[in-house]
């Protein structure tokens, strides 16, 4: 059985959300996109709305998943969903820092190595300005 976790490519005017882990101590410091684990008998896409939830206090509408499944260690796959904010403002409640980043910026944080094939993937999706 896949061990499922899922993330939020979170995009609001051509700039993705980008995440720095605070635990566990291995992956601090590390930037990610916001989720987390899918709970027993738990719909994938709702797990993912609850995570941004508890993990940034917003509400978001998810678009259209990227990729297909993206290999984690320890037998996880992760799955990504473009989403968009419903409600709220991104606040770093279980993170250590949030950031936006523009199409250009994409690659300034150090990403963990598990998210950054999903960051090329979404920015190929991005709108690219002159910036």
């Amino acid at each position: 059985m896949t061990r499922l976790v899922v993330g939020a490519a979170i995009v609001e005017g051509g700039r993705l959300l980008a995440a720095q882990r605070a635990a566990p101590p291995a992956l601090r410091g590390g930037w990610e996109f916001p989720g987390g684990k899918v709970d027993p008998g738990e719909d994938e896409r709702a797990a993912l709305v609850r995570e941004c939830v508890e993990e940034l206090g917003v509400r978001i509408v998810l678009g259209d998943r990227v990729g297909g499944d993206w290999p984690l260690q320890d037998g996880y796959v992760m799955r990504v969903w473009l989403a968009t904010l419903a409600e709220g403002v991104p606040r770093p409640i279980e993170h250590l820092a949030l950031r936006w980043l523009s199409p250009h910026e994409l690659y300034d944080v150090p990403w963990l190595p598990a998210d950054l094939p999903v960051v090329t993937a979404i920015e190929k999706l991005l709108p690219r300005g002159d910036a």
